[in-house]
């Protein structure tokens, strides 16, 4: 299956060449531009170079380690991550997902899930580029102070626009689209993610990373509800609005 557009370009970043050669193998069978950087500096001298659609980055490289790659890349400009972690490194995978980090695969792994997951972060991103060419906008989204236009991916609240991931983005629109409504982490991860599988902790960090950067104080959200037993719901304030 080819993607769409066939030109996206991904940055591999594995300094194993065995694991390297079949990973942009698959991708580039998936109808992708591939290139491969072996360790942390050539793959900041790669992504500078010609910025890529979306990035796998291993977490263990050598001398500069994963975290801090993607620490770098986010401080030059948005991209989407996929990261590689090994099994059991539930901390390592944990900060990568703090850290912005779209998804992660876990070592060992299915090279057909890993192009699954690169083609749904991928569609997403390319999805909204086509939504913002297309002849019908989609009106902004707007409540308890937040305004999100989903075309232009912008955010704000109460004026100040807000720095949000891909995932916190769609994160946040859903949940201005269903407002009062409670969402289990098994249908956030379905309707945000577009995965009817993956590990339920990356809802939960991305929920408290959206907290962090939308509530006035995210140790006592008022927006972002916990539902105890279901999962989260997004209040919006009485007297607030809640034009959509």
């Amino acid at each position: 299956m080819r993607m769409e557009p066939p030109s996206a370009r991904v940055l591999v970043v594995d300094d194993d060449p065995t694991v390297a050669e079949v990973v942009t193998g698959y991708l580039k069978r998936a109808g992708l531009c591939v290139e491969h950087a072996p360790d942390g500096p050539a793959a900041l001298t790669s992504a500078t170079r010609t910025w890529p659609d979306l990035v796998v980055l291993d977490l263990m490289l050598p001398g500069l380690d994963g975290l801090e790659v993607c620490r770098r890349l986010r401080a030059i400009g948005p991209v989407p991550v996929v990261m590689l972690t090994a099994r059991g490194d539930e901390e390592d995978r944990i900060a990568g997902l703090e850290l912005g980090a779209d998804d992660y695969v876990t070592k060992p792994f299915s090279p057909r899930e890993l192009v699954l997951r690169v083609e749904s972060v991928l569609r997403r991103s390319h999805g909204r580029s086509s939504a913002t060419a297309s002849a019908t906008p989609e009106p902004p989204l707007c409540g308890a102070g937040l305004t999100l236009a989903p075309d232009s991916h912008r955010a704000a609240k109460n004026g100040t626009e807000l720095a949000l991931t891909l995932r916190e983005f769609d994160l946040l629109a859903h949940f201005l689209r269903h407002p009062g409504v409670p969402h289990s982490r098994e249908a956030l991860m379905r309707d945000v993610w577009g995965w009817d599988f993956g590990d339920l902790s990356t809802v939960t960090v991305h929920v408290r990373r959206l907290r962090a950067k939308v509530e006035d104080d995210p140790a006592r959200p008022q927006l972002i509800q916990t539902v105890w037993g279901v999962g989260y719901r997004f209040d919006i304030p009485s007297g607030s609005g809640e034009e959509r």
